[in-house]
């Protein structure tokens, strides 16, 4: 098949439904989609509650069958409804639904399957495309970019981090010793990191003079750590909204849709795009 053949009208017409939330009828599915992917999560969660489960067993194993056949045409209809379905079947949305989709079906093979069920979650990441977040990927993309301009930075805070947690774990098996729970290096160092982070799981404490002393300095410098690595990005995507700022300003930056390529399901298109940034496919208009 020509990649650049339309696909017939009712294939155009499923595809702009399920892969697209520009329009009303995409957003209403998606919407509705999401409501379903809740509603089955919560199911989940209950069929755990063993009280709940042993009252109310048949209900949710109905309803569940409910929701598994919903799953199971609107995974058909991804699949039918683009030019390539390997393109779909293969991405990580792809892999997401059919996870979500075939556990009540092999659960009359293998026992215990239903656990899988717990995967649809992941399918809350469709809220992405019902919010119409894809108008943030510019932001996202200087979030990204901060991070990258700032990991050598972090990366060497996080070194000084590391040994200071080591000297300071030394010193406290040292001072305190196996009757406060310092019972090795490296479990005094953990209990440096979770003091240092102002975690605090309580499961070992000093009982000295000096180790408290130490202790209440370590809970001091975790308050100041947390706000380094933060200043840091906070700095970086400062500077990156800035230069994004001079590219609107300038008339150099684009905006991007939520339009789905009906060949290989890729969104993120720009407004005047004719064709697909990723396999040059005509884009539904």
């Amino acid at each position: 098949m020509n990649e650049n053949e339309k696909l017939s009208p009712w294939r155009n017409k499923i595809h702009e439904i399920i892969y697209e939330a520009d329009t009303p009828m995409g957003k209403l599915f998606d919407i509705i989609l999401f409501v379903i992917i809740i509603f089955s999560v919560i199911l989940i969660m209950l069929e755990s509650v063993k009280a709940i489960d042993a009252e109310y067993h048949e209900i949710l194993f109905v309803l569940e069958w409910v929701v598994t056949i919903f799953f199971t045409i609107e995974y058909i209809a991804r699949v039918i409804s683009i030019k390539k379905p390997s393109h779909y079947i293969f991405s990580f949305y792809g892999i997401i639904d059919f996870l979500s989709t075939i556990p009540l079906y092999i659960s009359y093979i293998f026992a215990g399957s239903q656990v899988l069920l717990a995967v649809r979650a992941f399918r809350l990441l469709r809220v992405f495309r019902i919010l119409k977040l894809a108008r943030f990927l510019g932001e996202a993309s200087q979030l990204k970019r901060a991070l990258k301009a700032s990991r050598a930075k972090i990366t060497v805070f996080l070194f000084a981090v590391l040994i200071a947690s080591v000297m300071m774990g030394t010193l406290m098996y040292l001072i305190e010793g196996d009757e406060a729970g310092f019972t090795s290096i490296p479990t005094s160092i953990y209990w440096t990191i979770v003091t240092l982070t102002t975690v605090g799981y309580g499961d070992i404490a000093p009982i000295t003079p000096q180790g408290q002393a130490i202790a209440t300095i370590i809970m001091l410098l975790g308050y100041g750590i947390i706000a380094v690595p933060t200043g840091m990005v906070t700095a970086e995507f400062a500077k990156q909204g800035k230069d994004t700022s001079n590219l609107k300003n300038s008339g150099s930056y684009v905006h991007v849709n939520t339009q789905s390529c009906p060949t290989c399901s890729k969104e993120g298109h720009r407004d005047d795009a004719k064709h697909c940034y990723n396999c040059g496919s005509i884009l539904n208009e």
